[in-house]
């Protein structure tokens, strides 16, 4: 049996050691990296949250959103001006409308690409079946109305059903009777709103738009609705008009 020596001992454990210190290392590095990466990621974040709240605004608005600060300068952005403005107002005045009536279960608002729309689910309209406006239908009709008069935009009312068939005298499928509803809405907010006919036109969509799929009732009463369509000034070229009637 041979002994070994000091110098022996020390170079077996030196090996150990270094190991030892390489692996220390290697969780140093691994964690520094971690951490930088955590940091760029959080930034990305911030950069595309940023854009995408910038690119929404001028879709939704057509203007940057109000309050907003350029990055590098002190300078806010310009608040909402000309149409962008007056739907936005609008928008705020029927929100405040609904919740003071208590209808926000029945009624929505939201401004989307093409304008502003307020979306009533047809409950609270029609019964089921018929596309006559009930008389508190009508009332709320009117107050929806009466907050349009002013405006230049054109107006398209939207019927839409959910994908339970129907086959009556009267409705001898969903075409008729989405069409029917719209129609019908249409010509309260002639009759008691004032709103000039050559700014509204109605529109019926049977079940071919729903919101959500037709796989329950409570979907089905989200697909029946009316959409009060409030478009925006840039599709004024895409709709008819009667400059040049022909004779």
């Amino acid at each position: 049996m041979r002994w070994r020596s000091k110098k022996e001992s020390a170079a077996e454990k030196g090996p150990s050691l270094e190991r030892w210190l390489l692996t220390y290392a290697d969780m140093i590095t691994l964690l520094m990296v971690f951490f930088v990466m955590m940091y760029t990621i959080s930034t990305i974040n911030a950069d595309k949250f940023r854009a995408l709240a910038e690119n929404l605004s001028m879709v939704l608005t057509g203007s940057p959103p109000a309050g907003i600060i350029k990055e590098g300068t002190n300078t806010p952005v310009p608040e909402l001006t000309g149409e962008a403005k007056h739907l936005a107002d609008l928008q705020q005045d029927l929100k405040e409308f609904i919740e003071k009536e208590k209808l926000g279960e029945q009624i929505t608002v939201d401004l989307e690409e093409r304008g502003l729309v307020v979306r009533f689910q047809a409950t609270i309209l029609f019964a089921r079946g018929s596309a006559d406006l009930t008389p508190e239908a009508r009332k709320i009709i009117d107050r929806v109305g009466d907050r349009l008069t002013t405006l230049p935009n054109y107006i398209r009312v939207e019927g839409h059903t959910c994908d339970l068939p129907i086959n009556t005298p009267r409705y001898p499928s969903n075409w008729e009777l989405s069409t029917a509803r719209a129609t019908n809405v249409v010509h309260e907010l002639i009759s008691s709103c004032n709103i000039s006919p050559d700014r509204l036109s109605a529109i019926g969509y049977g079940e071919y738009r729903p919101r959500v799929p037709n796989i329950n009732e409570k979907n089905r009463q989200i697909n029946r609705r009316i959409d009060i369509l409030i478009l925006r000034t840039k599709y004024d070229e895409v709709e008819p008009n009667n400059e040049n009637p022909e004779s």
